[in-house]
């Protein structure tokens, strides 16, 4: 994909430079001078480890086999629910390393998925991800990040989902059940500190979503969405930042016939608190303007607010993120642009030394602004959560109890009208090693 490409060679370029180090951006800053990115510029999603879970400089390796009920699955295009079982088995590798100006961590995840009775629903999957940040210099910071995922399940990896404090670049919510698909996000970040207390940067990002398969997913298309950033932040005390940005998003959906593309320009200030080196609260808000072409419609164009806030934790045994953000958008699947708000949290306890509790939730509601009622356009929601219990068997083994549900209210689009809800109970065990860095 050509947002993969894009970022695989800016890395390349960059890592060919004498080696610096990461910066603190989207963390507490670890000095008086040094500034960060707050959540609503950085890109980066709040951090959910906690205990012994936290580590830098490592190479980890392992592998888990799983056992999935799956209650009511509709396979293919049927209207009676089916009983699955499913028997999964994931090798994972995963490097981390950091020095005192750069950091580079990246995950790889294949896995191999086997239904029955269902067998033609039989996959294998991908999931890497990537985060690389430099200093530059003294005050410029360059970091990056590449996520990217082939599945067919409508179900996350893990229990502790992902939450982020910038807006929504894509319509969310909408995902087909047991239908195979290819995502990648993409998002690159410059800042510079120009003062003590001043710090101005922009980011730029990428997305991809491809069905390969259309006959699975009737109703939806491949989209993408491409946008930039620019910010000025500034900092007010040792605890608090302010300050605003203009973001451009532009967001195309491509059935194969027709244009259906949404243009945002949004013009916002935003205000973060650290009360304390653990708690990060943000809120940013401000006008947005939209334009909008769906076919066989004639252009459209209109301001609306757009607002987001989110708040992270991260303590020594427990962690907590939420988020909630309301604007226009398009893609994701969908056809055409659409008023939507959505909202994640998740959380993590380490109960004891070999006990840990993880829980995450979402909900996202989208209303077509058209109204026109088109195949892959109309109104709808999900609702998701997944809860999972994790027990150490010792230093390399360890089994997880998880339970997983989806909801999703689309009547005009086939591929998700004829399958609403999906539940998933699963048992695994998983084996692991962890190797230091430079020790």
């Amino acid at each position: 994909m050509r947002g993969r490409v894009l970022l695989i060679v800016m890395l390349a370029t960059a890592a060919a430079r004498p080696q610096v180090a990461p910066s603190a951006s989207g963390g507490y800053p670890t000095s008086q001078t040094q500034m960060m990115s707050p959540p609503p510029v950085s890109g980066a999603s709040y951090p959910t480890e906690v205990g012994s879970a936290v580590r830098t400089n490592y190479l980890r390796g392992g592998f888990t086999s799983t056992t999935a009920y799956v209650n009511n699955l509709y396979a293919g295009s049927g209207n009676t629910s089916t009983a699955e079982t499913t028997v999964s088995v994931l090798p994972t590798i995963a490097y981390d390393a950091t020095t005192a100006r750069r950091r580079t961590s990246v995950t790889y995840s294949p896995g191999f998925t086997f239904y029955q009775p269902s067998s033609t629903l039989n996959e294998v999957d991908n999931t890497a991800t990537l985060v690389y940040s430099l200093r530059l210099t003294e005050h410029a910071t360059f970091s990056a990040s590449d996520s990217f995922q082939d599945s067919s399940s409508p179900f996350s990896p893990g229990a502790v989902g992902t939450v982020s404090g910038s807006p929504e670049s894509s319509t969310p919510g909408a995902i087909p059940p047991f239908a195979k698909r290819l995502t990648n996000s993409a998002n690159v970040e410059l800042t510079m500190q120009t003062g003590p207390n001043v710090m101005i940067g922009g980011s730029g990002l990428a997305t991809e979503l491809h069905y390969p398969n259309p006959a699975q997913t009737p109703g939806l298309s491949d989209s993408n969405s491409r946008g930039g950033t620019f910010f000025y932040n500034r900092r007010i005390s040792r605890s608090q930042y302010f300050g605003a940005t203009y973001q451009y998003l532009d967001m195309l959906a491509n059935p194969g016939t027709g244009t259906y593309t949404t243009q945002t320009h949004t013009v916002s200030g935003f205000y973060t608190l650290h009360p304390t080196a653990r708690l990060s609260l943000s809120v940013s808000g401000g006008p947005q303007y939209y334009r909008t072409v769906e076919t066989p419609l004639p252009a459209m164009g209109s301001w609306g607010p757009s607002v987001s806030t989110s708040v992270g934790w991260q303590g020594t045994r427990t962690s907590f993120a939420a988020s909630y953000s309301q604007s226009v958008t398009g893609g994701g699947g969908l056809l055409g642009a659409y008023h939507s708000r959505s909202a994640n949290a998740t959380a993590r306890w380490q109960m004891a030394r070999t006990w840990t509790a993880s829980t995450s939730g979402a909900y996202a509601s989208n209303k077509a602004i058209s109204g026109f009622p088109i195949a892959g356009g109309g109104s709808g929601h999900s609702v998701s959560g997944a809860a999972s219990l994790e027990h150490s068997l010792g230093n390399q083994l360890s089994i997880a109890f998880h339970y997983d549900r989806i909801h999703q209210s689309y009547n005009q689009i086939a591929a998700i009208a004829s399958d609403p809800n999906s539940d998933r109970e699963t048992v695994s065990i998983t084996w692991n090693f962890l190797r230091p860095l430079g020790r």
